[in-house]
């Protein structure tokens, strides 16, 4: 039946577009098709540039509001004035280990597996019972003490430091460090405490007096010490990675502990040392890479390498001195197959070979 009655309109409101929508305004990536805020080393990105490139925002790149909160003193974010060095970008450095959260955990717990085996085979075979004397005193007193080097670097140097760097590139770098470190000095704990279940009369407690007392080991104690007091973290990285570790770390894990410890019928130990050294070894990779590109900044460059020169005369020669007086323990052994003055050139053209990578100048008092 037809109707007279009006149908009435309803009241919509019309969109109003302000370019304010998302998607509306246009980015030089726009038309990209790459869904990456960066440029792959490769064609394609690696499950490590993907869970680490900017993933810590920075104000230089895509953080374009500035900083969201501050520190008590005014410090915002990652100040880059936290160190002394200085880049022209700093998220030009990728870790060469390509490291990140998962690779921590599959790396160490693959190295705890093969640790664990190793004691545990060298227990079933009653090794440790058959162990030279002169060596078990070593072994008590300063082989466990070097677990304390590890641990005040990892947990008071790498810790602090992987905070204070610019970019998730540095930070995860050092915070595997950091881990590795720690890892490796609890892995030393932990097979002192099967030689004190398994040697008769093992002094398991011995290294910690070692360590706090024992004049062979106060001037590494020492420099130890004052890098945890260092408050530039590129400074800590550059000296753990490239003067401790050659002049002090690889002097007494592989120049001494590795040397000798088979001809006084250990296996085991080896395969421990064997770790940190394997640790090192990859900390060094990075550390390279990063101080190269600063290095070769073609902005700040030379000024990052007379820094860089600085730190490298001033810690060599507390190393050194420090290494020197842990000649001694070179003596305490029964089979003396190696002369400290071979470790300690050893250790000496390694660390030339690691600052001639960095594109620096190797002391004169290290030159081999």
């Amino acid at each position: 039946m037809a109707t007279d009655t009006p149908v009435k309109e309803r009241s919509v409101p019309k969109p109003v577009f302000t370019d304010a929508e998302a998607g509306a305004k246009e980015f030089p990536s726009s038309t990209s098709r790459s869904y990456n805020y960066f440029t792959p080393r490769k064609r394609r990105a690696t499950v490590y540039e993907d869970v680490t490139v900017d993933v810590q925002p920075d104000p230089a790149r895509h953080l374009t509001q500035g900083w969201v909160y501050a520190f008590a003193n005014g410090d915002s974010g990652y100040p880059e004035k936290w160190t002394a060095l200085k880049s022209s970008n700093w998220h030009e450095f990728l870790d060469p280990n390509e490291e990140w959260e998962q690779t921590i955990y599959r790396n160490n717990a693959a190295v705890v597996r093969q640790i664990q085996q190793n004691i545990e085979h060298g227990r079933t075979a009653h090794v440790f019972a058959s162990l030279d004397p002169a060596w078990v005193k070593v072994l008590e007193r300063h082989v466990f003490a070097w677990a304390h080097a590890e641990h005040g670097i990892g947990m008071h140097v790498y810790t602090p430091a992987q905070r204070d760097a610019p970019t998730n590139m540095i930070n995860n770098a050092m915070a595997v460090g950091a881990a590795h470190k720690l890892r490796f000095a609890q892995d030393l704990i932990l097979y002192n405490l099967t030689l004190t279940d398994e040697v008769e009369g093992f002094k398991g407690s011995l290294h910690r007096e070692t360590w706090q007392q024992d004049p062979i080991w106060q001037p590494t104690r020492e420099f130890v010490e004052q890098l945890t007091g260092t408050r530039d973290w590129a400074e800590q990285w550059f000296v753990t990675s490239i003067v401790f570790e050659p002049l002090l770390g690889e002097l007494f894990r592989s120049g001494f502990v590795m040397q000798v410890a088979a001809l006084h019928g250990d296996f085991v130990t080896p395969t421990v040392m064997g770790a940190g050294e394997s640790d090192a070894a990859r900390d060094q990779r990075g550390a390279r890479a990063l101080f190269r590109m600063l290095a070769d900044d073609e902005a700040h460059g030379a000024e990052n390498r007379e820094l860089m020169q600085g730190w490298l005369a001033t810690w060599s020669q507390g190393a050194l001195a420090a290494a020197r007086q842990l000649q001694p323990i070179w003596s305490q052994i029964s089979e003396k197959v190696v002369r400290f003055e071979d470790s300690l050139e050893h250790s000496r053209g390694r660390q030339e070979s690691l600052v001639g990578d960095i594109g620096l100048e190797t002391p004169k008092e290290v030159k081999s």
